[in-house]
């Protein structure tokens, strides 16, 4: 049983890796800020997840394995705070391309009084 949780956590961290790596290419590839968001939160947070699952797998110590389990909250908790928060800097900022987006609802919310 050992041998298969070993092979699944190497899954794990592998797959976390390569995803987490497509983060930062996307970040340097997309191009403009909102697109650039998308890429930094969804597969960065997943990357992580999955890292953490594989070092939880890997680990097996209840100390270590509550140590991830708190990081994957906190990390869960702050990317979609940062990335709502850097997505609507950025807009007020004028850096979001207003041609790629299909429904713009901050345009009516930053009118009202």
């Amino acid at each position: 049983m050992s041998g298969v949780l070993d092979v699944v956590a190497a899954a794990c961290l592998v797959v976390g890796a390569l995803l987490s790596l497509s983060a930062g290419v996307a970040l340097l590839r997309f191009p403009d800020l909102l697109s650039r968001m998308h890429a930094a939160t969804k597969p960065q947070v997943l990357g992580l997840l999955l890292v953490l699952l594989g070092c939880g797998l890997r680990l097996r110590d209840i100390v270590d394995v509550t140590t991830l389990i708190l990081v994957a909250v906190f990390g869960m908790a702050t990317a979609p705070v940062a990335a709502h928060m850097v997505g609507r800097a950025g807009y007020r900022a004028g850096m979001a391309r207003s041609d790629l987006l299909v429904t713009d609802e901050l345009a009516t919310a930053d009118e009202r009084p």
